[in-house]
């Protein structure tokens, strides 16, 4: 336990010295800039809260997006209403998705397996609609929810902070404007902070329960456990994580529409996480900056830009070539998402992070605690003998 303890340190160490500095390592990717750093960190919560129910329950859930779209509509309205300060607006944001998380857990988790996940699905899409065409006082349909100059901001105003006639205040951490590379790093220590209660939560008696229900839920109930409590706080948890990814959103850009609540947005998640690795800890976050990264790179791409790539070739070769590349970049650039995750799932079931496992083994990193655990064993035996 000791040893574990340790090493359970040293990750998060390690985990938050890469993230603090993706500036610097990002450069030779053309990746270290803040909108698109602040996407790997927002989504990465996201992934991480979702594995939380995925990963160690098993059961997969298509509706994650509302939580996400609720976050976001929360942050906003603690934006015109309180502050533009973001802590109550991350603070609202996830206890408002957690008690809609719960009530939404509460009738899907009366049912397990492809029922709970089409009923979370609907959930979602009904959030969806209501969001963009019933509940529009509150979110402002299809305009999306946005600052206005004649918001009431009561604790900025409270407070003595002063309005600059003809123009929309940014949101703020205490006065550090929480946007560029200062917004980066906000939403970098909130995705360390995220990290490390996942951790704690995956290695704690609660987390081993929610392990147990994945590996056989039945045979928990037969020696007297009743699950669907785990279940339901796994879920109401994994809620409020995209809560807090839907507050960081809003936090960075600070407006609110119906289109993250789209199934497609609760595709992703399910995703990134299947592409990281389900069930670890490093592995949804993995898979969410690869996924943003790919979206970012691949849909920037056009035929005129292909065209130039493709100079070199001869005329005829050349439209062939950037025909058949432009299926795949620009708006179509999901294809080659969608080849990627199939190449993953076929080769790498475990997701990117397996395919790490096989490259550690391959040098030997693992080796010597499978001879340490034979060792055990053999001296286990002995004594039994």
């Amino acid at each position: 336990m000791k040893n574990s303890g340790l090493s359970d340190w040293l990750l998060l160490v390690v985990f938050a010295a890469a993230v603090l500095t993706m500036p610097i390592w990002l450069a030779p990717f053309g990746a270290n800039y803040p909108d698109l750093m602040q996407k790997f960190a927002i989504f990465g919560v996201f992934a991480i809260g979702f594995n939380l129910l995925f990963g160690l329950t098993g059961y997969l859930s298509f509706g994650h997006a509302a939580f996400l779209g609720v976050g976001s509509y929360t942050a906003v309205w603690s934006f015109k209403l309180l502050t533009m300060n973001v802590i109550p607006a991350i603070i609202f944001a996830i206890i408002v998705s957690g008690i809609f998380a719960f009530v939404i857990g509460f009738v899907s988790l009366r049912r397990s397996g492809i029922y709970f996940s089409i009923l979370t699905l609907a959930f979602a899409q009904m959030s969806y609609k209501l969001a963009y065409s019933v509940l529009t006082p509150i979110t402002n349909g299809e305009t999306a929810l946005q600052l206005t100059l004649t918001d009431a901001r009561v604790l900025d105003t409270m407070a003595g902070v002063e309005r600059v006639v003809g123009m929309i205040p940014l949101s703020n951490f205490f006065g550090i404007e929480t946007t560029g590379m200062a917004g980066f790093y906000f939403c970098a220590v909130v995705l360390i902070i995220a990290f490390f209660i996942a951790l704690r939560i995956t290695r704690s008696p609660f987390g081993m329960m929610l392990k147990a229900i994945k590996s056989n839920q039945t045979r928990m109930a037969y020696t007297g456990f009743n699950t669907r409590p785990y279940l339901l706080w796994a879920f109401v948890i994994s809620g409020m994580y995209a809560g807090l990814a839907g507050g960081m959103m809003a936090v960075t850009d600070t407006l609110a529409g119906a289109e993250r609540m789209q199934w497609t947005a609760s595709g992703e998640v399910v995703l990134m996480t299947i592409l990281g690795g389900a069930g670890t800890l490093v592995g949804p976050v993995l898979g969410a900056a690869i996924i943003k990264y790919f979206e970012n790179i691949f849909s920037a791409f056009n035929r005129t830009e292909l065209a130039e790539i493709f100079s070199f070739m001869p005329e005829g070769v050349q439209n062939i070539a950037v025909s058949v590349s432009s299926m795949f970049v620009g708006e179509g650039w999901h294809l080659t998402l969608g080849l990627l995750f199939m190449i993953v799932v076929i080769f790498l079931p475990g997701g990117l992070m397996e395919g790490m496992r096989r490259i550690g083994r391959l040098f030997g990193i693992g080796r010597k605690k499978k001879i340490n655990t034979d060792g055990v064993s053999a001296v286990e035996g002995q004594a039994h003998g």
